[in-house]
């Protein structure tokens, strides 16, 4: 007689009840202590398409982020443009800031939108708040192609950057739930890919756009940015939900059809009777002890149902927690202040100084995007090939090795440029050289691991703060870089250089390594120290569970008989 669902489920819980308290920061990968779903990282593409389909849909959101930082590159340097909106132009007072405010209020609605993405992920599901996020950045595009005045301009900026800051949080939030471990790492660089690809669609958009002569050769790319928004609001309704955030809301059978779904295999098989039985341990373990911390918050009221979300954010920075939110909110921190964003709004600026022609300056601010993309493709593969915090390293020495030689050439060339092109091209090479380095390794990581590193019960308030760190220093970096460049030349790069540095020592003491544990194996990721009366809960949780599968067992067999 075939085995029954439970009967399967049983004998792999207790397999991993014996197993678990072995799992460390430091030893073998998931798929090296147990049966896996296919081959880790690119080549377990092929053996889970379903989840590969909704991952890369998922990051839609992801390439409006791109697009919007990409189209300001060439679009700043439109006449047109400039004509519409004088405050920008060189000859206004105060150009410098304005134009960086322009430019950072995408930024702070960002901001904005991470702080509330998390309440509303959890409340009406990771791929709804999709759609709620694709309409509010159609609202802001509209008001972004339609803008008359600067006013106007900088409000549909602030209105569009908060739909795209809940698609920066969601995207790799959603794609952490539903991936499998071995090819999870592989599947959240899509998020960086979809980003740059984003950012060199408008960049090329822009740079076609700009010999139109009407107001349109600006006001056509605002406009174009609306298409993925609108396929991500009609496709949102063919994604799966995330069967980490059913078994939350208590929708157990409805969690397990969807995840042997996403995995491709029946729900008697015995790797998604494991997953699904880690999944609902998390949940019932996270969810005991916050009826047993705020006990007079669980009556379901307005109030209580507010003051308990107040408590689960600040839950994300007590006790243990603090450990990893430190390490989403930093890896966001530390991609913007090795220099990127400088690079991608402010690149014909900056290559200007190196002394190339308006011409030579556009051609090559789209190479330096090209190269990101090339490097996150390198990243499918190398993410789980090599591990996120090995990658962290060799790319923040690479950064700073870029850095340090354009400071020096940008200080002894920078009134010089003419007669000395061959240094000119090789800072050149340089800032291409940081590209790479930073496409293949500080660009997905800082994507990938906020969501890879959080309990269920606060992984949406976690990454909403890792993207709030995003995108909080992201409207810094667009508001300084301007009058940094203008001001004090060469110690941009030193600036930028410093912080490389201060990264790779951050990494070397604070960044475990993930690659290739579950997202319930994170507590013994991050070595955390559980007491007695904890570890007595979780064990009392899990012989509850394997207790309930004994009974159906039981009452399955006298059933056959």
């Amino acid at each position: 007689m075939e085995k029954s669902v439970d009967a399967v489920h049983l004998e792999d819980v207790q397999a991993l009840s014996a197993n678990l308290a072995e799992i460390s920061h430091d030893g073998k990968p998931v798929w090296e202590q147990r049966q896996t779903y296919g081959p880790a990282g690119i080549r377990g593409l092929a053996t889970s398409k379903y989840v590969l389909a909704a991952a890369a849909f998922s990051t839609l959101g992801g390439m409006l982020f791109g697009y919007d930082q990409g189209v300001m590159a060439i679009t700043l340097t439109m006449d047109q443009f400039l004509t519409q909106f004088p405050e920008i132009s060189s000859t206004a007072v105060g150009a410098s800031f304005n134009k960086g405010l322009m430019t950072a209020m995408i930024e702070l609605g960002a901001f904005f939108g991470a702080m509330n993405c998390g309440w509303i992920a959890d409340k009406f599901s990771r791929k709804w708040s999709l759609f709620i996020a694709s309409i509010i950045f159609i609202v802001g595009s509209v008001l972004q192609t339609a803008a008359v005045n600067f006013e106007m301009l900088i409000i549909a900026r602030l209105i569009g950057g908060f739909g795209v800051g809940m698609c920066a949080c969601l995207a790799p939030m959603y794609i952490s739930e539903i991936a499998p471990p071995e090819i999870r790492g592989t599947l959240l660089v899509i998020q960086e890919l979809s980003i740059v690809t984003g950012i060199v669609i408008a960049f090329y958009i822009t740079y076609a756009t700009r010999h139109i002569q009407s107001h349109w050769s600006w006001r056509g790319p605002f406009l174009i940015q609306m298409f993925p928004a609108l396929c991500l609001c009609v496709g949102v309704v063919f994604l799966p939900y995330s069967p980490r955030w059913l078994c939350g809301q208590d929708r157990d059978e409805e969690s397990l059809k969807t995840l042997s779904r996403l995995r491709g295999v029946p729900e008697t098989d015995s790797r998604v009777q494991q997953e699904w039985y880690e999944i609902r341990s998390e949940v019932a373990y996270r969810r005991e002890i916050e009826q047993e911390k705020y006990p007079h918050l669980q009556d379901g009221t307005v109030s209580s149902t507010i003051k308990l979300q107040a408590n689960n954010w600040a839950d994300t920075w007590r006790g243990r927690n603090w450990r990893r939110t430190q390490v989403g909110v930093g890896l966001m921190f530390f991609q913007q202040f090795v220099g990127i964003n400088a690079l991608i709004y402010y690149s014909p600026t900056l290559f200007k100084t190196m002394g190339l022609d308006y011409e030579m300056q556009l051609t090559m601010s789209g190479v330096l995007n090209i190269c990101q993309v090339i490097a996150c493709l390198w990243a499918l593969w190398g993410m789980d090939r090599f591990g996120r915090r090995q990658l962290l390293l060799y790319g923040g020495v690479c950064m700073f090795i870029a850095h340090f030689i354009i400071a020096i050439l940008v200080g002894l060339y920078h009134d010089s440029w003419p007669t000395h092109s061959t240094e000119g091209w090789v800072a050149t090479a340089m800032l291409l050289f940081f590209m790479l380095s930073f496409g293949a390794t500080w660009g997905p990581i800082p994507w990938a691991m906020p969501a890879e590193v959080f309990p269920s019960s606060i992984r949406a308030k976690g990454c909403a703060q890792a993207t709030m760190s995003n995108w909080g220093n992201n409207f810094i970096i667009g508001l300084i870089t301007p009058p940094m460049i203008e001001g004090i030349g060469f110690g941009t790069y030193v600036f930028f250089g410093v912080f490389c540095l201060i990264a790779l020592v951050w990494v070397w003491f604070f960044i475990p390594e993930t690659n290739g544990r579950t997202l319930e194996q994170m507590d013994y990721v991050f070595k955390d120290t559980q007491t007695n009366e904890e570890k007595q809960r979780r064990a009392r949780i899990e012989a509850g569970m394997v207790n309930r599968v004994n009974e159906v067992v039981r009452s399955n067999s006298i059933t056959a008989v």
